[in-house]
C-alpha cells in the first residue's frame, strides 16, 4: 500500500481572514470576525453578549462526559425560507433540567457508539436574545447563498459549549477529542462564534481534509488546511462538513488568577429531510 505523505498544508495561505460564502464554496471552510458580521461586541450588542455569557457561566456539566470540565446546552430551531420565519422547537419535559432536546453527532463517534442522548435546552429567556438570533440568521443566510434551498425548511442545532478550568493542572476537553466530521448530509454546515475566552491557554482550532478524521493534528499523516485560535468576541469560522474535518484542542488554565473558560456558540445547519 502506498504511504500517504507526512503532515502538510493543502492551503498554506488559509490562515488569513476568511471570505465568507466564497471560502465555503471554494475550500469548504472560512473564517470571519465580528466586523464581517457587522456586529460591534463592545457597542449596541454588548448587553446581549453579556446575557449569553451569563447563561454559559451557569451551564450544567456535560452529562455524558464527567470529569472533562465541559458544560453545555442544546436546542433545535427550524427556518422556513418562504416565510423568513425562524422558530424554536420545544424541548421534552425533564425533572432535572426543565426541558431537554435530543442530540446526535453522526452515526458512531470515535469515542462512543450511537446512543440516544439528550442535553439541557437553551433557556427560553435566551431564545429571544437579539444577538443570538442575529448570529443564527447570519449563519442561515450563508447557507442559503450557497444552496438552492428556498423551498425546503432548514434545520438548525444550536449549541452553547463552555470549556472551564478552575486552576493549574486542570484540562477541559471538547468532543470528539480528535479531527472529526459531524456526520451530517452533504448539505450540512457548521458555524462557530466565540462568546468569551478568559485566562486559558490552548483551544486552537484545526481544519483538515476528510481523510484526516480520527487522527490527532500532530499525527504525521494529518493533512492540515489551517490552524488558528479564536481570541476576540464573535471570532468565528464555518465548515462544510463533508468536505473537511475539524478539531479544537483542550484548554488549560492561563497565568492569571482565578478560573479560566472558553465559551462558544456552535450552529449546525442542514436541509430538513422528510422521513415519509
Amino acid at each position: 500500500m502506498e504511504k500517504a505523505e507526512p503532515r502538510r498544508r493543502s492551503h498554506p495561505d488559509a490562515e488569513g481572514p476568511g471570505d465568507g460564502a466564497d471560502g465555503l464554496r471554494e475550500r469548504g471552510f472560512a473564517r470571519y470576525g465580528a466586523e464581517r458580521l457587522g456586529i460591534l461586541p463592545a457597542g449596541s450588542a454588548a448587553g446581549d453578549l453579556a446575557r449569553i455569557r451569563e447563561v454559559c457561566a451557569a451551564m450544567p456539566p456535560d452529562p455524558y462526559a464527567p470529569g472533562t470540565n465541559r458544560f453545555r446546552r442544546y436546542s433545535h430551531a427550524v427556518y422556513l425560507p418562504w416565510k423568513d420565519e425562524l422558530s424554536w422547537i420545544p424541548g421534552t419535559p425533564d425533572p432535572v433540567h426543565g426541558t431537554v432536546t435530543d442530540f446526535s453527532q453522526g452515526q458512531d463517534g470515535p469515542d462512543r457508539p450511537r446512543t440516544r442522548r439528550v442535553l439541557p435546552d437553551i433557556p427560553e429567556a435566551l431564545r429571544g436574545n437579539p444577538l443570538l438570533l442575529r448570529l443564527l440568521r447570519w449563519d442561515i443566510e450563508q447557507v442559503l447563498s450557497l444552496k438552492d434551498l428556498g423551498r425546503r425548511p432548514l434545520w438548525a442545532g444550536v449549541h452553547l459549549i463552555r470549556l472551564g478550568v478552575d486552576g493549574p493542572g486542570q484540562e477541559a476537553v471538547s468532543s470528539p477529542n480528535c479531527l472529526h466530521q459531524d456526520g451530517g448530509s452533504a448539505g450540512t454546515f457548521t458555524f462557530a462564534h466565540l462568546i468569551s475566552r478568559t485566562n486559558v491557554t490552548g483551544g486552537q482550532n484545526v481544519i483538515a481534509t476528510p481523510g484526516s478524521a480520527g487522527l490527532q493534528p500532530e499525527d504525521p499523516w494529518a493533512d492540515i488546511h489551517a490552524e488558528f485560535t479564536l481570541t476576540d468576541p464573535l471570532d468565528g469560522y464555518a465548515v462544510h462538513d463533508h468536505r473537511v474535518s475539524h478539531y479544537v484542542a483542550p484548554v488549560r488554565a492561563g497565568s492569571g488568577r482565578g478560573p479560566g473558560e472558553r465559551s462558544i456558540l456552535i450552529v449546525g445547519i442542514a436541509p430538513y429531510v422528510p422521513q415519509l
